[in-house]
């Protein structure tokens, strides 16, 4: 459930339309809904309720803006970073330090130290080196950190191979025949205080199958370690549930998730983790773009229009990276419908939204949205063919304010150099 509607056939958001922001702020730009943040963190949290020990930290990397950043926190969400920018973000968000999850294959040495520093909850490590590094800047600081091991259980999520991430190809974790000897020499560091295990199979999971899979392999686990000797009180169980993008998609929700979650982890007596991102953010989002240009199609049988608008690749990279799907609609729709292509203004084939999709009939400056974009949308964006990059809009009730400036070309070019001898 989202708070974008059509009322008197405008499309609004909350309670202000669309065709205003445009007017005030221009195209492209993403619009976020308050009320849906707050609606899906409230109902991920619901969905786990009957779970004994609960964590919850908000993967930054689904949307980092600093006031959906703030709104979550007042929800009393903490935060999964996996950068030290995304760390500087959340503490600069309110988020307390102690909420903190530091995940990522590739923490420099810097930011383990800054996360050290900031006094972060949890580092979630990727392979024995990093531990044994964290250990020694920890020990080096009077500290021990507090840690769990990430295991890659071999599980195919079944979902976009370049979100996968908890199959033995994939980058991230360690093996998880590996682990007891890993946890066995790391727990030894006494710069370290080597909890528990983490494990993240990947993203936009459409069901709860593989999750289960992996979560059994680290009960396994688990009991493994904890008959060794070791003391256990935490597990990481990521994120990864996915949203619908297409009209009439049906996922498993949070409640689905905290179900099963109870079956696979009864007398584990661990604080369990679980890291949300699209699933809080995806529905709360559109980017609202407007029409430049309808362009008719070659001369030929079967040849679709190309309805060309002013949001490209650059704001919105999923359908370029993933051949992604994101329902397009207009602001204010007349009944009518085309069977068109859509594309942007970047010089690039593959800046294209859609191919022959049904949708609202639309022309030359008409308004329109691409749904879901909330979460992996402007903080994906960047500045290729020198365009402007896309700013941020919060909605909340009546009101609307900008929360990320549209940062124009001449800002871009002030920030660069050409050296003298040039």
């Amino acid at each position: 459930m989202d708070h974008f509607d059509y009322r008197d056939g405008a499309l609004w958001c909350e309670d202000v339309p669309l065709a205003r922001i445009a007017a005030e702020v221009g195209t492209p730009v993403y619009v976020y809904s308050a009320a849906t943040f707050r609606r899906h963190a409230r109902v991920f949290r619901a969905g786990l309720a009957a779970l004994p020990r609960v964590h919850l930290a908000y993967a930054i990397k689904a949307n980092p803006n600093l006031a959906v950043l703030r709104l979550l926190a007042n929800e009393g969400y903490g935060a999964d970073v996996v950068s030290g920018g995304e760390l500087r973000r959340a503490l600069a968000a309110g988020m307390p330090a102690d909420g903190i999850v530091f995940s990522g294959v590739g923490k420099t040495r810097a930011e383990l130290a800054q996360g050290l520093d900031a006094g972060i909850g949890q580092f979630n490590l990727e392979l024995e080196e990093e531990g044994e590094v964290l250990a020694d800047l920890a020990q080096a600081r009077g500290l021990r950190a507090p840690a769990v091991l990430r295991v890659n259980p071999d599980v195919d999520a079944g979902t976009h191979a370049k979100i996968s991430t908890g199959r033995k190809q994939n980058k991230f974790g360690v093996p998880i025949d590996q682990a007891r000897a890993i946890f066995d020499r790391l727990g030894r560091r006494p710069g370290l205080h080597l909890r528990g295990i983490a494990v993240h199979i990947g993203s936009q999971l459409s069901e709860l199958a593989p999750l289960e899979a992996a979560y059994a392999r680290v009960g396994e686990l688990v009991a493994e370690l904890r008959a060794g000797g070791h003391a256990v009180s935490h597990v990481d169980l990521g994120g990864g549930l996915g949203v619908p993008y297409r009209a009439g998609e049906v996922f498993p929700g949070p409640a689905e998730l905290g179900t099963m979650v109870g079956r696979v982890t009864a007398g584990w007596d661990a604080e369990l983790m679980f890291e949300p991102g699209r699933v809080i953010a995806g529905n709360a989002g559109v980017l609202l773009t407007q029409v430049i240009w309808v362009k008719p199609g070659p001369d030929q049988d079967g040849a679709h229009p190309y309805v060309i608008v002013d949001a490209a690749m650059n704001d919105l990279a999923r359908p370029a990276l993933y051949d992604a799907w994101h329902d397009f609609a207009a602001v204010e729709p007349t009944g009518g419908r085309m069977v068109a292509n859509i594309a942007g203004p970047v010089c690039e084939s593959g800046d294209t939204f859609a191919m022959g999709r049904d949708i609202d009939r639309v022309a030359s400056g008409d308004l329109a949205v691409f749904r879901t974009a909330g979460a992996y949308g402007a903080t994906m964006a960047s500045t290729y063919n020198s365009r402007a990059l896309v700013p941020e809009v919060l909605v909340d009730g009546n009101r609307y304010a900008v929360v990320a400036d549209r940062v124009a070309p001449e800002t871009l070019i002030a920030a660069e150099r050409v050296p003298e001898w040039l």
